[in-house]
């Protein structure tokens, strides 16, 4: 037993020391100072991310079988229209390839849909009822809401309706003549500060997604790169997407569309839409979350594969893969 405990400190040990040597030979600097700037940049927190989510998902497809290959960022001459993606991937030798994007979950979607206040939860729960395992379609869905909210968020149900500190002093500045409730609201808000009122928010948020969690994409490229019209993927940019919903659930897990399959954006029908609710994430009581999601979105790689067809493939003479490997001494 104890040399099991020695084997595993020592393998801890090198970790460590390999993570030491790759941040003092790479940023020249110490764990402590690298660890610090880390915490400090949400940028660079997001970034590292979404590198930890492709290598995940790389792992995870190979694991299926898949050959898995990185495509170049930095593209030799013009980028191909149908190369925006991440990964090349196949089933097999004879298979052809195809393009995967990766992508992760707003992470701000309850927060800018203000779903810390009671009549906007219950109205984004009503529209998307037909997701919700706990709603018997054949019953009324509003008193269903209703009961769930009180049950499961009782505070949500009397609180008062909060508002950002911006909306406060710019709505306070030419009020109304006729008291309303908004009003009300409003002006009792305005005794508190930015902090205060952010803190709030933050608490109320908390709150709400100890029992429900909105599964919101954030499709967004820069507009006038290849072909594009907008600021959001066109549709034949990449022939499957993956979204890494981390951010709302309790590990790393992926979910798989076909981008043929997701309702076009209203400016373009050739591009994507920046948002598109998956679904909802409802956190149990043992620890496990339960995934509801609409009838495009899927856990399972290979049913989604399935949705392909050989003549979407791209041409392997056309492909430019990443081979860049960092090896720490």
């Amino acid at each position: 037993m104890k040399n099991v405990i020695l084997q595993k400190t020592k393998i801890k040990m090198n970790i460590y020391q390999k993570l030491e040597a790759f941040i003092v030979k790479t940023f020249k600097t110490t764990l402590e100072i690298f660890l610090e700037a880390l915490r400090m940049s949400p940028n660079a927190q997001g970034y590292v991310s979404g590198s930890i989510s492709e290598l995940i998902l790389k792992n995870n497809l190979q694991e299926l079988g898949f050959e898995v290959k990185r495509i170049r960022e930095k593209w030799e001459g013009k980028k191909h229209s149908q190369h925006h993606g991440d990964f090349y991937f196949r089933k097999n030798a004879e298979s052809p390839w195809f393009v995967l994007e990766s992508k992760g979950v707003k992470s701000n979607t309850e927060h800018w849909n203000k779903l810390y206040n009671y009549p906007k939860l219950k109205k984004v729960l009503f529209d998307y009822n037909e997701l919700i395992h706990w709603i018997d379609k054949n019953k009324d869905i509003e008193p269903q809401i209703e009961k769930w909210i009180a049950e499961n968020l009782p505070d949500m149900v009397n609180s008062p309706t909060l508002y950002s500190y911006e909306e406060i002093q710019e709505y306070l500045k030419t009020p109304l003549v006729k008291e309303t409730d908004k009003l009300r609201a409003m002006k009792e808000l305005a005794n508190f500060t930015r902090d205060e009122i952010d803190k709030m928010i933050k608490d109320r948020l908390a709150y709400l997604m100890n029992k429900v969690r909105v599964l919101d994409t954030h499709f967004v490229s820069g507009a006038g790169g290849g072909e594009r019209t907008q600021a959001t993927p066109r549709k034949d940019e990449f022939n499957l997407i993956s979204v890494d919903i981390f951010l709302r659930f309790n590990e790393h897990k992926f979910l798989f569309a076909n981008p043929n399959h997701l309702d076009s954006s209203g400016k373009d029908a050739n591009h994507l839409q920046q948002n598109y609710i998956m679904g909802f994430v409802f956190p149990q009581a043992d620890g496990t979350c339960r995934l509801d999601l609409t009838d495009e979105w899927n856990v399972n790689f290979n049913e989604v594969c399935e949705t392909l067809s050989p003549a979407d493939a791209v041409e392997e003479v056309d492909m430019q893969i990443d081979n860049r490997n960092v090896i720490v001494e």
